[in-house]
């Protein structure tokens, strides 16, 4: 029998996979933004270039659900463990080639090809990660602090994105601009090899979740996972994936979206951006513990169906907030946004795990979370500069409304939810 885990032990463990794993995520995003259009894309005018980085950005979307069967169907067979650490340095592997790839000035169109290779080896990686993150937590938890245990892994979204954030704004104050395309952009991505190494050392020193054990020993496990979960689960994974599309929508318009649009359009530094955006990550953190604790006390369904209607209201003031078009404005709209993103956030990945029996909570899961990003997010900074650059930036709110009140009623929907 396994050695039984600490509370401490498992929530770092799961903490400090998905920091790395949404760090490494997070560096292309500001670098999608930043420095790839101009970079790994020949096109006759910058907007047509930030529009094909922003399509490379999507690629990772549609990997992770393969990435989730795939590490899905050894974390429901093999055990969660193994199957974490494959995850990890799959991600790792192809974020550390990004900072190792020719431009576009030296091998031409491959660069853009090796670049949508290595994006798909990020997606395939996340896909497996966080799924098993999750569950290395919730799984290892006393009933009365599911949410609490599973907001652990959830933590590490605003630490990567504050660690990517001030990485990228240390080199942009450090660096000449020339210096900061030449090289400066590939040190993010280099880093990473040593959050890696660490996360390594921290995964191969846990064990097995006693829930996991206890199914081997009582089940034989199911030959394809997958395949159990679309005949069998079809329900709580349809609704699983809309239950997380208003929490994918309204972060990538906090970030992605936001940062093209205050780059370009308005003319903010990408300085001031960065700033503003770090800042507004505080209330990311601090609204994620929040709600898992009055997820606990009153029912994770309830929580975030509170959340959903929030991020609905919110959509309509779009208009109000962004109207003054300045650096204050978008701060106050990035802090609203990633408060409410960490209201979300914090009780998702119970709920989700909830849905699903543990022979193929792992698969079913992250395949619920992950074909959220697909429908929620791998499009949506595009769908987003499409709609503030032909009806108004009160359209970008009303689609994010719109997100809200599907999940709203994916949320009532789901049944099998612990309410």
């Amino acid at each position: 029998m396994s050695k039984k885990n600490t509370p401490t032990k498992v929530l770092f463990a799961s903490l400090a996979g998905t920091t790395i794993e949404f760090f490494d995520f997070y560096i292309y995003a500001n670098a999608a933004v930043l420095v790839f259009p101009s970079l790994f894309f020949h096109a006759s005018d910058p907007s047509t270039e930030m529009l094909q980085s922003l399509a490379t950005f999507s690629v990772a979307f549609f990997a992770r659900p393969l990435g989730s069967a795939f590490f899905g169907h050894f974390g429901d067979r093999v055990g969660r463990k193994i199957t974490l650490v494959a995850a990890l340095l799959t991600m790792g592997i192809s974020t550390v080639a990004i900072g190792l790839l020719p431009t576009y000035q030296s091998i031409g169109i491959l660069a853009p090809i090796l670049l949508i290779i290595c994006r798909f080896g990020q997606g395939f990686g996340l896909g497996g990660e966080w799924g098993g993150a999750v569950l290395l937590a919730v799984e290892n938890a006393p009933p009365e602090k599911k949410a609490w245990y599973g907001m652990f892994p959830q933590l590490g979204a605003p630490i990567g994105l504050v660690l990517s954030g001030g990485i990228f704004l240390y080199l942009s104050n450090t660096l000449s601009n020339e210096q900061f395309f030449d090289y400066g952009w590939r040190i993010p991505f280099l880093l990473s090899s040593v959050l890696i190494i660490i996360g390594l050392y921290v995964r191969l020193n846990i064990s097995e979740t006693p829930e996991f054990e206890a199914n081997k020993k009582k089940n034989k496990p199911l030959s394809v996972p997958f395949m159990t979960v679309f005949k069998e689960h079809s329900k709580p994974l349809f609704l699983g994936t809309f239950v997380a599309l208003a929490t994918f929508v309204l972060f990538y318009l906090m970030t992605v979206f936001i940062a093209s649009w205050s780059i370009s359009k308005l003319d903010i530094t990408r300085d001031i951006f960065l700033e503003n955006q770090i800042l507004s990550v505080f209330f990311f953190t601090l609204l994620i513990p929040i709600s898992a604790l009055m997820a606990d006390r009153y029912g994770r369904k309830a929580i975030l169906m509170t959340a959903s209607l929030m991020i609905m209201i919110f959509g309509f003031f779009f208009t109000p907030l962004l109207g003054a078009s300045d650096a204050n404005s978008i701060l106050i709209t990035l802090s609203i946004g990633m408060a409410l993103m960490g209201f979300t956030y914090g009780p998702l990945g119970t709920i989700l795990s909830e849905l699903y029996p543990t022979n193929v909570r792992y698969t079913g899961a992250s395949l619920s979370f992950n074909l959220a990003g697909i429908v929620g997010a791998s499009f949506a900074p595009f769908i987003a500069l499409w709609l503030s650059a032909n009806y108004g930036i009160e359209f970008v709110g009303y689609y994010l409304s719109l997100a809200a009140t599907i999940s709203l009623v994916s949320i009532y929907l789901s049944s099998k939810a612990k309410t």
